[in-house]
């Protein structure tokens, strides 16, 4: 075989180019990021939220993204001391 000659059949260097583009876990995080959108146009409607005294008035996408966020925290920092 000479070197001027290739094994690759079809798609020529743009078809190699998208499937290393379009690896399995970038399409995952996509569609969850998509849904993510979804998520957080759905949920656009304020809710009142009591905080011991106060009451705030934030859209619901917003009280549980800050949920998650806590949630992580609070995660993180149960199990930062079990890694030794």
């Amino acid at each position: 075989m000479s070197p001027k000659t290739s094994t690759k059949t079809g798609g020529g260097a743009s078809g190699g180019r998208v499937r290393e583009l379009a690896t399995p876990g970038r399409v995952v995080l996509l569609v969850i990021a998509v849904l993510a959108l979804v998520f957080v146009f759905e949920n656009t409607r304020q809710v009142k939220i009591r905080l011991l005294l106060p009451e705030v008035t934030v859209p619901l996408w917003i009280a549980l993204a800050v949920m998650l966020v806590v949630g992580w925290l609070v995660g993180r920092y149960v199990t930062f001391g079990r890694r030794k």
